[in-house]
């Protein structure tokens, strides 16, 4: 499930641009606890991840 997730989150994120953490969380139906920490996994795997508080 977290892949498809991770997957959903980057997808979002190219589509829509700029999006809060609790925007995502809430597109994604998850908590905005699992958005940082999703960000944080995607930010380690691809040595991107640099984002702004929001």
């Amino acid at each position: 499930m977290r892949a498809s997730r991770l997957l959903q989150l980057l997808m979002l994120l190219q589509s829509r641009g700029r999006m809060t953490a609790r925007e995502l969380a809430a597109e994604l139906e998850v908590s905005v606890r699992t958005v940082y920490r999703d960000v944080e996994a995607l930010g380690s795997s691809t040595g991107t991840g640099r984002g702004s508080p929001g």
